[in-house]
């Protein structure tokens, strides 16, 4: 077998020099080097504000979603979306396990495992598009990924449905990052409350702020938050528009007394949210933004603007533990747990 750099670096064709997620095409003929791990690909999760940007541009059809997907393939070797930037995750088969790397990864082949980077820098290649569930952003494939050395993956765990584990594993960093954010006493704001992501947050939130603290829960429509109150993941639950900032500020200004948030956590998957989520801590409070749609242009020179001397922290898929963090929420949370299961699997 060819030898491989850990970082996957021999992929990249264009440009040279970059890393796989950057660069603009990668190489995804499945000839597995020495530390690499060869995947039979059974779905892809598709990023929320990817997958939402497609659907816009297929105006819903799933034949137009089909062929951009195809296509997005087929250009960069990679399902990185050319406006987002982001990607998603997968599903599927260890098939083969690169000479390097046997015996010192914990995987055979046959184990099922969820990928835990992104496909934006995973090597894909798809053979043919079987089933799209639009709703959910899931897109069961025929077709062959790489993990490199320096990638990390789940095994799926036996005691949860594979669609269910699938779809949180694709947010796992956000509720991971909310637990070492959040502290007791502290008043929450989670941006896309009532989401996939933004449920999972709001939970792990509502758990490390304590009796003491206060979660709130903002989603688009009081639809969407019926599914939050159903879970008992907040302390209150607005219904606004996370692109109206000042409609935003108003409303969590209601609810905390004019102190506003400590914490805000964006998990939209829209664009122009930023100033919502500035508008709505305090001074001297921090911001997390988990969405792949923020703009760091928007949200830096909107804190300027304002003279807001907020903490902006950019979400980072991966933390220590994420995934067996987002995974024991799905044990603890029956009820949260229904609520995915009914959306999801």
């Amino acid at each position: 077998m060819k030898k491989g750099c850990p970082l996957g670096t021999h992929r990249v064709i264009e440009p040279a020099g970059a890393l796989p997620q950057p660069a603009k095409k990668i190489d995804n003929t499945m000839e597995l080097y020495d530390n690499e791990i060869l995947i039979d690909v059974q779905t892809l999760n598709i990023d929320s504000a990817s997958f939402t940007q497609i659907k816009q541009q297929a105006e819903g059809d799933l034949e137009k979603i089909k062929e951009i997907m195809l296509e997005i393939v087929a250009e960069r070797g990679k399902h990185q979306n050319p406006v987002t930037g982001s990607g998603g995750m997968l599903i599927g088969t260890v098939e083969k396990i690169g000479s390097a790397l046997e015996g010192k990864v914990d995987l055979k082949a046959g184990d099922k495992i969820a990928t835990l980077v992104s496909l934006s820098l995973t090597p894909l290649r798809i053979d043919e598009i079987l089933e799209i569930r639009k709703d959910i952003d899931q897109v069961d494939i025929k077709g062959k990924a790489i993990v490199f050395e320096s990638g990390i993956y789940a095994v799926i765990p036996k005691d949860l449905p594979e669609n269910l584990a699938l779809s949180v594993l694709d947010v796992a960093g956000a509720p991971a990052q909310t637990a070492k954010l959040v502290k007791p006493g502290d008043t929450v704001v989670v941006v896309g409350g009532a989401g996939k992501s933004g449920m999972l947050c709001c939970y792990e939130a509502k758990r490390r702020a304590g009796v003491t603290g206060k979660v709130i829960c903002l989603g688009h429509s009081e639809k969407s938050l019926a599914r939050a109150k159903e879970a008992d993941i907040a302390d209150v639950y607005i219904a606004a528009d996370a692109t109206k900032p000042v409609e935003i500020m108003e409303k969590v200004a209601a609810a905390t007394n004019g102190k506003m948030a400590d914490i805000t956590i964006n998990c939209v998957n829209v664009q122009d949210t930023e100033m919502s989520c500035i508008l709505a801590t305090k001074k001297d409070g921090l911001i997390y933004f988990f969405s792949m749609a923020t703009s760091f242009t928007k949200a830096a020179l909107g804190a300027e603007g304002v003279g807001s001397d907020v903490t902006m922290i950019v979400g980072n898929g991966y933390t220590k533990g994420h995934a067996e963090i987002t995974l024991q929420i799905m044990r603890e949370s029956q009820a949260l747990r229904k609520v995915y299961e009914e959306l999801y699997a």
